[in-house]
Order: structure tokens, then sequence, then C-alpha cells
């Protein structure tokens, strides 16, 4: 089974809501109606509720009796509206007050998020127009992280030769230089999102030392994540810090690290700092003819997907799925 059809028997009839806060936009409404129409979430899509009956009318798209919902936060009924700025403020602990999260709210990714955050929707999709800021702080401020877990992370399913290859890089797309607690706390964040993926997480610290062979504040910093991560999760298969080919090849990892049961064999990659894991998945997506599905959020509290304003239909329809089964973790 491929990956993604893995992800929707995990999620089909499921009845997930996924919020989409730019169902003016095209691409949005025709991925969220193949969403609907294939039995794999409810999407609620905001906007100008006209504008958006009559683009799925020049599209030819049918969004009646899908299990496709519209919603205007310029138009949200009075009642719903002080309810959610009331939960906002109580959320903010002060930060805003009402007049400023009525303001606030009127924005689609906030109002998406409130969303969430209410148990309206189970998860939320956004980035086709907005940049990432746009979605992230809104998820920051609202939902925020899970205990435990100090700052978000963004990784990559890179997948190639019809998903026979599976492999995780983090962080790629959001925390610029980490901590070596953060790095950790990254680590095991993308245990989890592994799993999703039916990946059995074999997690690689990355440097561009092994096992001490060079010395350096970046290397230490490594190496103090790895003993972080494998005191956090004793169980799991966490090691580092490894140079890419002692974590990938098992020559290599045989070579440079004899001991490791993870070198030579890694699934899970982690990168040092933010340079280094953009840079690393590009390279395998333009070169290794990788595909790079994500950026996945990993830590918060309830699933928001930023995507990639160049996305086209397919891909957000499979951030859509990969957000609804992170729903269910």
């Amino acid at each position: 089974m491929s990956l993604f059809e893995s992800l929707k028997s995990k999620i089909e009839s499921k009845k997930i809501k996924l919020v989409f806060p730019e169902g003016e936009e095209e691409r949005i409404l025709k991925a969220a109606v193949k969403l609907a129409e294939d039995n794999l979430a409810e999407p609620i899509l905001l906007g100008d509720v006209k504008k958006i009956q009559s683009l799925a009318a020049q599209l030819n798209l049918t969004i009646e009796g899908i299990g496709i919902q519209l919603l205007d936060p310029k138009a949200y009924s009075t009642t719903d509206f002080d309810e959610m700025k009331e939960a906002f403020v109580a959320r903010r602990n002060g930060k805003n007050t009402l007049e400023q999260a009525d303001e606030m709210l009127r924005d689609v990714n906030y109002f998406g998020t409130m969303l969430v955050y209410m148990g309206l929707a189970e998860g939320m999709v956004s980035g086709a127009v907005h940049a990432t800021g746009d979605t992230v702080r809104p998820a920051l401020q609202i939902i925020k992280t899970k205990p435990g877990v100090s700052r978000t992370s963004g990784a990559f399913i890179m997948t190639r030769n019809y998903d026979t290859e599976k492999y995780l890089f983090s962080d790629a797309a959001i925390s610029i230089n980490p901590t070596a607690q953060e790095l950790a706390e990254m680590a095991i964040a993308s245990i989890k999102t592994a799993r999703i993926f039916d990946i059995d997480p074999k997690v690689a610290m990355l440097s561009f030392s092994t096992k001490g062979s060079a010395k350096s504040p970046e290397v230490s910093k490594v190496a103090e994540a790895t003993a972080i991560a494998q005191k956090l999760a004793p169980d799991e298969a966490i090691d580092g810090e490894l140079q890419f080919d002692a974590a990938f090849v098992p020559s290599v990892g045989k070579q440079k690290a004899p001991d490791s049961k993870v070198a030579g064999h890694a699934n899970v990659f982690i990168f040092p700092e933010l340079q280094s894991g953009n840079i690393g998945y590009k390279i395998a997506q333009r070169l290794g003819g990788f595909e790079a599905i994500g950026p996945i959020l990993q830590g918060l509290n309830q699933p928001v997907s930023d995507l990639s304003r160049g996305a086209n239909v397919e891909e957000i329809y499979k951030v859509g799925i990969i957000t609804a089964a992170q729903s269910l973790e």
C-alpha cells in the first residue's frame, strides 16, 4: 500500500473537519472538493460565501451536499462570535482586549485557528496565499505547543520510487538555530510524525562529525541534544552525532560508529539548524528525485499545516490528508 493510500485508509469516513481559511482561492476550493468527494474530510471554507459559490460555479464544481461548509468570519453570528472572542481573550491570558479580539478574529487565519481550538474543526490548512508567519503565528498564540515542547518544528516526508523509500527530514522549515534541548524535543516529535507514515523510526542526530571525530561548539550541541533525546525516550532508536554518510550507508556506519544501532540504517534525520535542513531537503528533491511533502508542523496541541504558496491542487489535497491523519494521533 502506498504512503497516501495507507493514510487514506486511516481517515476515510472519519468525518474529520478541516478548516481552510483561503476558501476563495481556486486551488484550495478544488482540493477541498476532492477531499470531500473522496470522503476523507469535511472541509470548512472561510471567506465571502457568495464569492466561493460563484467561483465553484465558474469551475463547474459541486460544493453542496458533499459535506463542505462555508463560513464568512465577517458575517458570523453575533452570539457565536462573542463566545469566540471571550475564548480568545481567555486563551491569551488578557494580552488582548475584547476590542482587539473583535478585529483580530476577522482575519481568516485567526478565525480558523479558533475554530480548531474550540473543537469546531480538527485541523487547519493555510498558506496558499498567506506567508508562513500568518499561518504559524495564530497557531502558536492560540493552539500552542504540547507539554514538553518549547518550540514547533517543520518536517518533510521525502519519498521516492513509488513510496518504497520513505524518510523524514526535520527541521527544514521553522527553527533557525535550535538549542540542544529544542533539537532533542524535535527528535521526539519527529518520531511521532514518522509513525503516522508507517516509518519505524531510527533517528540520526546529524553533524559534520561522527562520535567526536571533530571538535566544535556545533558538534557539542548535537552530542548534548542526542543525550537529552535518549534520556527523554530511552526505548527509541536515537543516536548521534553522526555524519550523513555514517547515518545512511551501512558500510560507513559500521566503520565510523560500529556500536550504533542507528548508524547505516537511519530513516529520520534531525538537522542541527535550519540552514542545513532546508538545503538538504532541496538537494534530495532536486538532485535525488525525491518528492518532498510538507512542511508538517510538529509539536502543536492540534494540527495546523502551512502550505507553500506555490502549492498545486494535488499538493494541497495531500497536505489535507496528512493534517487529517495528524488529528487522529
